[in-house]
């Protein structure tokens, strides 16, 4: 990453911290491994960052590596945009791009082990059966009938299963442990199951997958992990995850820890509700600017700075709790504050005439950029005798607490003069439709000189030099704070989440850069989407200048 960043601590650390101390570990080397079965969202960032931004503070290593053991659910589009999210997060994995079916042959080896220790076989009850026989939280399982099948036969039925002579569904490898434990993943679970589909790295070579707490392990070891990084979920899996180590024959003895998952307000991260809204069409797509995942952060105008800011400020904690949205909107606002540059753009349109301002001049005004960097330059913004103003910025009568432009009352226009509204024109239904107005020329960067007060500034656009553009303004996708918690999450989708105008912009906006946040003055943070075109201009809104719904969250 280019900027420094100033390094957290937690318990996390803390346990490397001692550990390099009593010479436990020389180097520390960490991995993330997804499941390329979807986009990564928020709650991944804060594992990206944590895994590797420790392998970064402490000289070591991080591995990106795919947890590809369920091909049905996988593809090699999640493949590519989970290495993309890694990129423009700021971080780089160590060595090459890893899979865990490139580890198939040796699990299958440290699979066959177990068996030929008496500690794994294959079932061939029903799924219903296994089930059943697995108990409840409350009562012990039972043994299953072919817990108890001889060594060799167990070795031949194994091997059978991967030459692809069972069908899906009629048999398991699975770990003999204790039917009576209290921890559920400890009676007896699953190591391998029949699955015939296509793999996007492997093929059809294999018709059995590994499961994950199997797999997961293992490859931590193979690949020499120190520290392996999970949340709360996976803490009761630890058990599994000694005993599958404890009882293989591989040097390395990786440890895992755990910390609490993100839990974000007013959206959900659940991976299943995720490809519910995506495939139900509630959204457009996985990069949708509503979405909570990296990439619709990134088509949102987020930036991998102020993502790494969110993650640095939630910490990393054993507590689970439910982390404010306003939170991860200020760390954006923030940093946009102090680098967006400054343009003016009118989402609600109506025409202002000039009269006093020759119908065919056209005023080159300059305009800073930036109100508080002069480093940042100026534009240029043409001034003509018809502008746009904000619908909402207009009001033919008003009390002394609207400061925008009344009837028969003064206002500055942003970075010009200072205008007066003399009349206006309605249609037939009595909207406003052109606004008459003169102005003062006298005005133009200075207080009028018979030192009457104009309090009030609105921006504008030229109606001849402007360009139009859709302007997609985006907010929360739920209308309650933790939609997960509701019978039906979906019937609290935001119905606003989502209002596009169609605006007039100031000129200079056409040449506007995709990644690059722009302040539209007076209306918030928006940035070019990733589907605009020079053509058609189309802009998101990133974050409003403040936070619109600190009062209704209090309310």
């Amino acid at each position: 990453m280019a900027e420094t960043e100033s390094r957290p601590t937690n318990f996390i650390r803390q346990i490397i911290d001692t550990d390099l101390r009593n010479g436990l570990h020389t180097v520390i080397q960490t991995r993330f491994p997804p499941e390329p079965n979807g986009y990564l969202h928020i709650g991944h960032a804060k594992s990206i960052c944590l895994n590797f931004g420790i392998a970064q503070d402490y000289a070591g290593y991080c591995n990106l590596r795919f947890d590809d053991t369920n091909p049905e659910k996988e593809d090699i589009d999640y493949v590519n945009s989970i290495q993309q999210d890694v990129s423009w997060l700021g971080f780089q994995w160590h060595d090459k791009i890893r899979y865990s079916s490139d580890y198939f042959e040796q699990l299958y080896g440290y699979a066959v082990e177990l068996i030929e220790k008496g500690l794994a076989y294959v079932d061939f009850s029903t799924p219903d059966e296994v089930r059943r026989m697995r108990g409840s939280l409350k009562a012990p399982g039972e043994n299953s009938p072919y817990r108890d099948t001889p060594i060799a036969d167990n070795l031949a039925f194994f091997a059978q299963m991967r030459a692809g002579k069972f069908a899906e569904g009629t048999c398991l490898l699975r770990a003999k442990i204790d039917m009576a434990s209290p921890f559920m993943c400890m009676r007896d679970p699953a190591l391998y199951r029949v699955k015939f589909a296509h793999h996007h790295q492997t093929g059809d070579k294999w018709c059995i997958y590994p499961m994950y707490d199997f797999t997961h392990c293992i490859s931590d070891a193979i690949e020499g992990i120190t520290h392996s990084l999970c949340t709360l979920e996976f803490q009761d899996n630890r058990r599994l995850y000694d005993w599958v180590i404890d009882n293989i024959s591989i040097q390395t003895q990786p440890r895992q820890y755990e910390f609490s998952r993100l839990n974000l307000e007013y959206t959900v991260l659940s991976k299943r509700k995720l490809i519910q809204l995506v495939s139900e069409h509630h959204v457009s797509g996985w990069d949708d600017p509503r979405m909570p995942t990296i990439a619709g952060f990134r088509r949102r105008g987020f930036t991998p700075s102020s993502i790494r800011e969110f993650c640095k400020r939630i910490g990393v904690t054993k507590m689970d709790n439910l982390v404010e949205m306003s939170m991860l909107d200020a760390c954006i606002r923030e940093e946009l504050n102090e680098s967006a540059p400054r343009a003016m753009a009118v989402l609600v349109p109506v025409k202002l005439v000039i009269e006093n301002f020759p119908a065919t001049q056209v005023e080159v005004l300059h305009a800073q950029n930036h109100p508080n960097d002069e480093s940042m330059g100026t534009r240029e913004v043409p001034f003509t005798r018809e502008i746009f103003i904000e619908a909402e910025d207009f009001k033919e009568e008003a009390n002394k607490k609207f400061k925008r432009l009344v009837l028969g009352k003064e206002v500055r226009l942003r970075n010009a003069y200072v205008i007066k509204a003399e009349r206006v024109e309605k249609d037939a239904q009595g909207n406003v439709t052109t606004i008459y107005a003169s102005y003062d020329p006298q005005t133009l960067g200075k207080d009028p000189a018979d030192g009457r007060k104009v309090k009030g500034v609105i921006h504008w656009v030229s109606a001849s030099h402007g360009v139009r553009a859709t302007v997609n303004l985006y907010d929360r996708l739920f209308k309650v704070p933790n939609p997960a918690g509701e019978e039906d999450f979906l019937s609290t989708l935001n119905p606003e989440s989502l209002v596009v105008k169609q605006a007039v912009v100031e000129p200079s906006l056409q040449h506007a850069l995709q990644g690059v946040g722009i302040q539209f003055e007076r209306m918030g943070y928006f940035c070019v989407d990733s589907a605009s075109k020079p053509e058609h201009l189309v802009f998101n809104r990133t974050v409003g200048l403040r936070d619109s719904w600190a009062k209704a969250d209090q309310d």
